[in-house]
């Protein structure tokens, strides 16, 4: 699959006028038609709902998108609960997935009527302390240990995860909830992350639609949802062939059929927790090459760096990158794309070939809409970049500015020579 970027060389001449790179832009009619997409996969189950991981872009108006198709919030903190209260996403429209779970997190949670989806058997007591009760609906994460495998290859090794009940335990934390008041129940399980095939969803989903089937025959518990969580991922690299979400519903929808049906369990919701999918595909970091350097190896210096995306930093992930106005140029010149950070691993690209970068060129890093902008941090005081939509008549929007000085040192309130400071 070629990779194409959504924007053109024209546009971001335009756009750059208003915002200076780098910044993070983000497609608004590809979310819209991929947010769509996933309402219509999984339509099929009548109590669906889709849950987008606000950690994997915790800003208000791309969560305000995916709020028209129906999706509700995935919160694991403090912040990402405040967040979601703030647009009017409240109830059960929020599920509330943590783990090691400061008690005044838990609170809010609670008193926002959120699902509280518990990751250890511990947290019942936890839990009943902390806001006094148990509450009549709540979820449980399952973690079956061992290797997990899909297509006949091992995907993930579950049992060095720090999340989720092991089997026994589960099964002893649902006689406790229930025994403590709780009404209705919830299954939840995440397994591997980022997969690249349609057959992980419909595989967890048989694991999960199975145990669903024997906690209800050993302990008398019906599971009213089951939420398979996030894992399906996007296609990073050129040669992948991106998921298809319709094929993953209808492989979801057969082995529902296969399994819980004939269990009496046909009334099921089925929740999904994804933030890459929704979102990664239709972002990309634009930055500006600004040095070049030629000594043991061809370097381009861009403005941007590991603090705007530190993925390729601290996983080695691979970016596709594009040189804007150059796309159908000979890719003949290898280069390592690289940051400002006092950090050797600051590199976007290591030995990539690309066409012929000059000062001055856009270069667009693609697929940054999930875990880009949201894991960006302030090392060697470099400061966060803009966020810019781009509408779906072609025009941007600014959805956050840029840090400034000002506000990188503003926790500094009590140094009044740092409060006060003119530059």
């Amino acid at each position: 699959m070629k990779k194409e970027p959504f924007v053109t060389k024209e546009q971001l001449q335009e756009i750059v006028k208003q915002f200076p790179t780098p910044f993070h832009l983000y497609d608004e009619k590809g979310i819209r038609e991929n947010a769509q997409a996933v309402k219509e996969a999984f339509s099929w189950n009548k109590g669906y709902r889709e849950y987008f991981a606000v950690k994997a872009n915790p800003n208000p108006f791309i969560i305000q998108i995916l709020k028209e198709y129906g999706c509700g919030c995935d919160c694991s903190s403090l912040t990402e609960l405040m967040l979601s209260d703030a647009l009017g996403i409240r109830g059960e429209d929020i599920m509330f997935s943590s783990n090691e779970t400061p008690p005044e997190e838990f609170r809010l949670a609670d008193r926002l009527g959120a699902v509280i989806n518990l990751d250890d058997i511990t947290h019942i007591d936890f839990l009943e302390k902390t806001i006094g009760k148990i509450p009549e609906t709540i979820s449980c994460r399952y973690n079956p240990g061992g290797v997990y495998e899909v297509s006949n290859g091992i995907m993930d090794n579950p049992q060095d995860s720090k999340y989720g009940f092991t089997k026994e335990q589960l099964f002893e934390g649902y006689r406790i909830l229930k025994q403590k008041g709780a009404k209705r129940f919830g299954l939840h399980s995440f397994l591997v992350s980022n997969t690249v095939t349609n057959d992980y969803y419909p595989v967890l989903a048989k694991t999960l639609f199975e145990l669903a089937v024997e906690i209800k025959e050993k302990l008398g518990i019906t599971i009213s949802f089951i939420n398979l969580s996030g894992g399906v991922g996007v296609a990073y690299k050129p040669e992948e062939t991106p998921n298809d979400i319709r094929l993953i519903g209808e492989g979801v929808h057969k082995v529902f059929d296969e399994v819980l049906v004939p269990a009496g369990l046909g009334d099921t919701a089925i929740y999904t927790e994804m933030g890459r999918f929704m979102t990664g595909p239709y972002g990309c970091l634009v930055t500006t090459a600004v040095h070049e350097k030629h000594t043991y190896k061809e370097y381009i210096g861009v403005d941007a760096c590991a603090a705007n995306l530190m993925r390729p930093a601290m996983y080695g992930a691979y970016h596709h990158i594009s040189v804007m106005g150059k796309e159908q140029a000979p890719c003949d010149h290898k280069y390592d794309i690289v940051g400002s950070l006092c950090e050797n691993n600051d590199k976007f690209a290591i030995d990539r070939m690309l066409p012929k970068i000059e000062i001055g060129d856009f270069l667009v890093i693609h697929d940054t809409g999930a875990h880009g902008f949201a894991m960006g941090y302030n090392y060697n005081g470099r400061l966060w970049s803009a966020e810019v939509l781009l509408k779906e008549d072609g025009t941007p929007k600014l959805i956050r500015r840029a840090q400034t000085p000002k506000d990188y040192f503003a926790t500094f309130d009590c140094f009044t020579i740092l409060k006060d400071m003119k530059y």
